[in-house]
């Protein structure tokens, strides 16, 4: 009888998990649930894209200490909207964080029906905090409808767009936090040109050219601004 073939050892790298996690320490219960997400995350690599492929041997720290460094930013927020969840970058991760809060729960928006499959079984696989949406963004403000205390975006659009997204959400009092690159003060000055808007911004503490942009008050200047039923 032919032997089964091995299966292809990891992409991702131990010592990356290891600065990933000393940087954004998690319990080992989040740990236990972080690395069937990135099982899972590697098996349907294969057939969807999900990251960019050379991001894999550094997938902690590019992807998931990135992601989980935004609970420090809203550290009592239970009830989070993930705009354009894609490959769960940073909805799934901090719903693996917040499965251990009671009454906490992630909004997972995601308008391609191949990702929000993985998304859902993302959230089964880990038992994370969840709820996926199949839906456009504009689709799901009302859906939603409980109170939101955190709305988050990474790699989804120009800034100008995502505080058009997260207005609705915002002006029922949630905090707005943004994962941006390093053309961010290109985007800010375009987001200015329709949004009154106060940020602070944060340099990521997982190195590169990364910024974290908080808003906790968005006022539309222009009114023909982008609104939040607009998609990217």
């Amino acid at each position: 009888m032919a032997k089964a073939a091995a299966p292809s050892p990891s992409p991702v790298l131990p010592s990356d998990k290891a600065a990933a996690l000393a940087l954004t320490p998690v319990s080992r219960e989040t740990e236990a649930r972080l690395n069937h997400y990135v099982d899972l995350l590697i098996e349907w690599q294969t057939k969807t894209n999900l990251v960019a492929p050379s991001t894999l041997p550094t997938l902690w720290t590019r992807h998931i200490s990135d992601s989980l460094q935004l609970l420090d930013f809203a550290p009592s927020a239970k009830t989070w909207v993930d705009l354009g969840s894609g490959g769960g970058f940073p909805g799934v991760v901090l719903a693996c964080v917040l499965a251990e809060t009671p009454g906490a729960n992630v909004h997972l928006v995601e308008r391609n029906g191949k990702k929000a499959a993985f998304l859902r079984e993302a959230v089964r696989v880990t038992s994370a905090a969840a709820t996926v949406h199949l839906a456009g963004i504009g689709d799901t403000v009302d859906r939603i409808g409980s109170r939101i205390d955190c709305v988050t975006a990474r790699a989804l659009a120009p800034l100008h767009q995502l505080v058009g997204f997260a207005e609705p959400f915002v002006s029922s009092g949630a905090k707005a936090l943004f994962l941006k690159g390093q053309d961010i003060e290109a985007e800010l000055t375009e987001a200015t040109k329709y949004w009154n808007i106060e940020p602070r911004l944060h340099s990521s503490r997982t190195g590169g050219h990364g910024w974290i942009v908080e808003l906790d008050r968005i006022e539309r200047r222009n009114p023909t601004a982008i609104t939040h039923g607009d998609r990217a």
